[in-house]
């Protein structure tokens, strides 16, 4: 009965936001990161559009056919909808799932023909076929064609060097969190590959269950493009115990972590995830960085451009809140998530290196991705 009561406040206040005039996207952010998140797909295909700033009066048509015929990712993208069979219900009609493939198809090549600058990549259709399947291929069209252009950018380029920058944060946050954990995995040389499908499907790929998958995009959509990295630390940290207790090699803990938890505390994961974007946001880590220049190409460094570009779009000011008042309901003591340092300067420094050189470059001069070629088979089965 609690739990009936809290939801329907929370809908009450999700409704009460959305026929505010002007609609008060702050509060429908809180209530997305908020445990629970947007709790049903009719309330996402209502909220998600605001929190992207699409409007829903002006939609594209939908795309035709003749697009297969001039694109150069047709077959590509063919193959990997092909391959999507898991993605969809279990007990879907073949007839219904085939005809949202089609579909799936049709989305992705509209996106990349309207901007030619964006690059198609294994696991883009992880991204689009949750959005199909939540709110349609109308409003899914265009909701990923503004995901692409700003959170998605960045893996959406031409080479992997953004994707890679956005990975080497992975690290860093480990070690302000768990000195012991990154310590470990440093010296398992593991880098951080077993993270990429994770980053770049939003974690649709690899988790089973949808409505994992959606609470995780309610998050993801309210908040900074760099949520996914964050998310993807403290499952690192939330796994503390098994890393430290596999063998120290690369092998080991490549295994161990590419196989993601199904049953992960995901609201606990959550809340701990937008708390240490608070402590230590993308910010600080990219001052200690790589060159301007490079920090410059990704789109999470042009985020600031499309926040004051929406309407009332402040996600950073929704966590840093939401934080300060957690903060009040606790001692101070008890709620900081860091370890004690001897000396802060020298380990900002390291973590800066860690940064801009990859999570293995300390140690072995070699960026994070150069694992690719031996795990292709692993990042996407």
């Amino acid at each position: 009965a609690d739990f009936d009561a809290k939801k329907k406040r929370k809908v009450a206040k999700i409704y009460q936001a959305l026929n505010s005039d002007p609609i008060d996207v702050a509060t429908l952010r809180r209530m997305a990161i908020s445990e629970g998140g947007l709790l049903t797909d009719e309330i996402r295909c209502k909220v998600w559009p605001k929190l992207l700033s699409v409007d829903t009066d002006d939609l594209p048509p939908l795309p035709g056919k003749e697009l297969r015929e001039d694109s150069k990712d047709y077959q590509q993208v063919l193959l990997d909808v092909r391959r999507s069979l898991r993605r969809f219900p279990p007990g879907m009609p073949d007839d219904q799932r085939e005809g949202l493939q089609e579909e799936l198809i049709d989305i992705i090549l509209h996106v990349l023909k309207r901007n030619p600058q964006l690059h198609y990549y294994q696991g883009y259709h992880d991204i689009v076929v949750t959005f199909l399947l939540v709110v349609g291929d109308r409003l899914a069209t265009a909701l990923v064609e503004k995901l692409s252009t700003h959170h998605l950018r960045d893996f959406m380029d031409s080479t992997m060097d953004n994707t890679k920058h956005i990975l080497n944060y992975l690290m860093p946050i480990i070690d302000q969190v768990n000195p012991e954990v990154h310590d470990f995995m440093q010296s398992a040389e593991v880098g951080t590959i077993f993270a990429l499908s994770w980053l770049i499907t939003w974690f649709g790929h690899v988790l089973s269950d949808f409505r994992h998958v959606v609470r995780l995009y309610d998050f993801f959509l309210a908040c900074h493009p760099l949520m996914p990295i964050y998310f993807a630390a403290v499952i690192v940290l939330h796994r503390e115990q098994e890393v430290l207790d596999c063998e120290c090699d690369m092998a080991s803990v490549h295994h161990l972590l590419s196989q993601i938890p199904q049953d992960l505390p995901y609201e606990s994961l959550i809340s701990k995830a937008g708390d240490l974007f608070v402590q230590f946001p993308p910010s600080e880590l990219a001052k200690e960085a790589a060159q301007a220049a490079q920090a410059e190409q990704t789109a999470a460094s042009t985020f600031k451009d499309f926040e004051l570009a929406s309407v009332q779009q402040r996600p950073d000011t929704v966590l840093r809140q939401r934080f300060r008042e957690r903060l009040r309901g606790e001692e101070r003591t008890k709620s900081i998530l860091t370890k004690p340092r001897t000396n802060r300067f020298v380990k900002l420094a390291v973590m800066g290196l860690t940064v801009a050189l990859g999570a293995a470059a300390l140690a072995m001069v070699k960026s994070a991705l150069e694992w690719a070629p031996k795990f292709q088979l692993q990042i996407f089965p």
